[in-house]
C-alpha cells in the first residue's frame, strides 16, 4: 500500500514556484540525515552541485529553516524548522490519519479490519471495517481486548513499557468488559515472555483460533514519532478462509499499511548495525 503524500502531484495545472521545489530536495536531505551536514554531503544528498546548493541555503539560513555552524561549516534545521516541526506533532490525530489507509486496505482484502487504541479497561476496539461476507464475530466498537489472550493484546502487551503493560494485565482480571479466551488458563509468566519475542521478532502478533474458535487473526503495531506504540490494526477472518501463515498476503498488506501510517506519524525506524566481523 503506497504512502498516501499531502502535496499536489507535479504538472497538476496549478501555478507554482519551481525554484522552492528545487531547493526541497536539501531539506529532506536534512530531515532524512538527522545529523548535520557538510555543503557537499548535502548536495550530494540533494542530487545537484555544491555551487546549485549554496544560494538555496543562504536563503534558507536567512528564514530560519536551516542554521549553520561556523566553527565546522555544516547545515543542519534551523530554528523555524523545529517550530513547524512541534505544530505538525501537535496537530496529529493518529486515528484520523489511520482511517483512510484502513479503509482502503480493508476493501481490499476483504477482512474485517480495525483499529484498537490504548483506553482505561485495555486495548479497545474504536473503528471497525466489516468483512465482505457473512462473518459472526462477538466485537464491535468499544469492545477491550485481553492482553494476555488476544492476538491485539499481545501487540501492545510487546510494544508498551513494561511497567504499563504488566498494569494492565494484572488490571484485567476478573473484569466482565474484557474479552478474553473460552476455558484458556491464563499462561505463566516465562510463557508470556517467550511469545513476546516471536512477536517482536514478527513485527506483528497472531491468533489461531483463539479467543473465537474458528477465526484467525494478525494484529500488528503503528508507532508515533517517538517510537512509541500509537494503535494497533486488526486483521481477522474464519479459519477456512483467513490465510495465517506468517508471510501470507494479508500479513504482507498489514505490515505495508501499518508502515505507512507510521511514516505519517513521523516514525522512522532504527536503523540496523552491521558488525563486521574478521
Amino acid at each position: 500500500m503506497a504512502d498516501q503524500k499531502i502535496p499536489a502531484p507535479p504538472n497538476d495545472g496549478r501555478r507554482s514556484i519551481q525554484s522552492v521545489e528545487t531547493g526541497f530536495p536539501l531539506l529532506a536531505g536534512l530531515v532524512d540525515a538527522g545529523v548535520p551536514l557538510t555543503l557537499r554531503d548535502l548536495a550530494t544528498r540533494a542530487g545537484m552541485t555544491s555551487a546549485k546548493a549554496h544560494p538555496y541555503l543562504v536563503s534558507f539560513v536567512r528564514v530560519g529553516l536551516v542554521q549553520q555552524n561556523r566553527a565546522t561549516g555544516q547545515y543542519e534545521l534551523g530554528p523555524f524548522a523545529l517550530q513547524m516541526g512541534l505544530v505538525s506533532l501537535q496537530r496529529l490525530d493518529p486515528v484520523r490519519i489511520a482511517l483512510p489507509y484502513v479503509d482502503q486496505l480493508a476493501s481490499q482484502i476483504g477482512h474485517t479490519l480495525a483499529i484498537a487504541v490504548l483506553g482505561s479497561h485495555g486495548p479497545t476496539m474504536i473503528h471497525i471495517c466489516e468483512a465482505s461476507y457473512p462473518v459472526h464475530v462477538n466485537m464491535r466498537k468499544g469492545t477491550v481486548m485481553s492482553m494476555l489472550h488476544t492476538a491485539t493484546g499481545h501487540v501492545f502487551a510487546a510494544w508498551l513499557p513494561p511497567k504499563i503493560a504488566q498494569h494492565y494485565i494484572e488490571r484485567e482480571a476478573g473484569d466482565t468488559a474484557v474479552v478474553t479466551s473460552i476455558g484458556q488458563h491464563q499462561p505463566s509468566a516465562e510463557a508470556m515472555k517467550t511469545l513476546l519475542a516471536d512477536i517482536r521478532a514478527h513485527g506483528l502478533a497472531r491468533a489461531l483460533g483463539n479467543p473465537l474458535p474458528g477465526i484467525d487473526a494478525f494484529s500488528i503495531p503503528v508507532f508515533d514519532h517517538s517510537g512509541n506504540i500509537a494503535l494497533a490494526l486488526t486483521c481477522l477472518g474464519p479459519s477456512t478462509l483467513f490465510d495465517s501463515r506468517w508471510e501470507s498476503p494479508i500479513a504482507h498488506s498489514l505490515k505495508e499499511c501499518a508502515d505507512a501510517i507510521s511514516r505519517r506519524l513521523g516514525y522512522k525506524p532504527p536503523k540496523l548495525t552491521v558488525i563486521q566481523t574478521s
